[in-house]
C-alpha cells in the first residue's frame, strides 16, 4: 500500500523531531554571560563565523565588562579589537551607539519586544528574534543564512526572503519549539544540509526532502 505524502505541517513536524533527536542540546553558538553581550555578539556575526566571533568577543568583553563601559568606550579601540570579524567600523559604531542606548533609554537592560528591539542601531529582526528567544524564551524564529537555504529545500518557504521565512516557519512549528528548532537548523546546515555540496546520504530527511526528490 502507497504511503500518503505529508503535507507541509506534518513534514516540518517530523523535520523538527529529527532534528532533536540529532541535537538534544538546542545551543546557541555564540558565546555570552550577558543578555546585552548575546546582542554585541549576534551583530558581529554578520558576515562572519560564530567561531571567530568568540575568539574576538572573549578579549572584547574583558576588556570592557560592562555595559556602561561599552556606551563610554571610542569607538576606534572597539573596531581595533573586532576587526577580524569584518566590517569592524560600521560594528564598532553600531556597539557603542547600542549601548549609550539602553542605558539612556531601557534603564540599561536589552528590551524584550521587538519594537523596542528594531530601536537599536545595528539590530534587525534576526537579532531581534535570537534575543526574545534565548533571553527571553518568546516565540522567535530567527531567519539566518542556514534556515533560509534549509527552509527553501525542503519546501517551508521560498528560500530567498528572510521575513518571508519568519513569517512561513511561524505558521509551521509550534510557538514553544521554534527557537530552539532555529538553533538545530544551523547546527544542520553546519554539519549536513551545507550551502555547496549538501550531504544528501547522511541526511535523515532525504526520503520526503523536495529538493532531493527532484534529483
Amino acid at each position: 500500500m502507497q504511503r500518503k505524502k505529508m503535507d507541509k505541517k506534518q513534514r516540518a513536524i517530523k523535520v523538527m523531531e529529527l532534528l532533536k533527536l540529532r541535537y538534544s542540546d538546542a545551543l546557541c553558538a555564540l558565546t555570552y554571560e550577558k543578555p546585552y553581550e548575546l546582542l554585541i555578539a549576534a551583530r558581529l556575526s554578520a558576515q562572519c563565523t560564530d567561531k571567530r566571533v568568540n575568539i574576538v568577543t572573549e578579549e572584547l568583553f574583558a576588556k570592557y565588562p560592562t555595559l556602561q563601559s561599552f556606551a563610554d568606550a571610542d569607538v576606534a579601540d572597539i573596531a581595533a579589537i573586532v576587526r577580524p570579524c569584518g566590517l569592524f567600523n560600521t560594528k564598532a559604531r553600531d556597539i557603542c551607539a547600542a549601548a549609550k542606548m539602553l542605558c539612556d533609554k531601557f534603564d540599561g537592560k536589552v528590551p524584550d519586544t521587538m519594537e523596542e528591539l528594531l530601536l537599536l542601531p545595528g539590530v534587525g529582526r534576526k537579532i531581534a528574534n535570537l534575543i526574545l528567544g534565548d533571553i527571553y524564551g518568546k516565540p522567535a524564529i530567527v531567519a539566518d543564512t542556514h534556515c533560509i537555504r534549509i527552509s527553501g529545500r525542503l519546501g517551508f518557504s521560498d528560500g530567498k526572503d528572510p521575513v518571508k521565512t519568519e513569517r512561513d516557519l511561524k505558521q509551521l512549528i509550534p510557538p514553544e519549539e521554534q527557537s530552539d528548532f532555529c538553533h538545530r537548523i544551523v547546527w544542520f546546515g553546519r554539519d549536513v544540509c551545507k550551502a555547496q555540496s549538501p550531504k544528501c546520504d547522511e541526511c535523515e530527511f532525504a526520503s520526503f526532502c523536495p529538493e532531493k526528490l527532484k534529483k
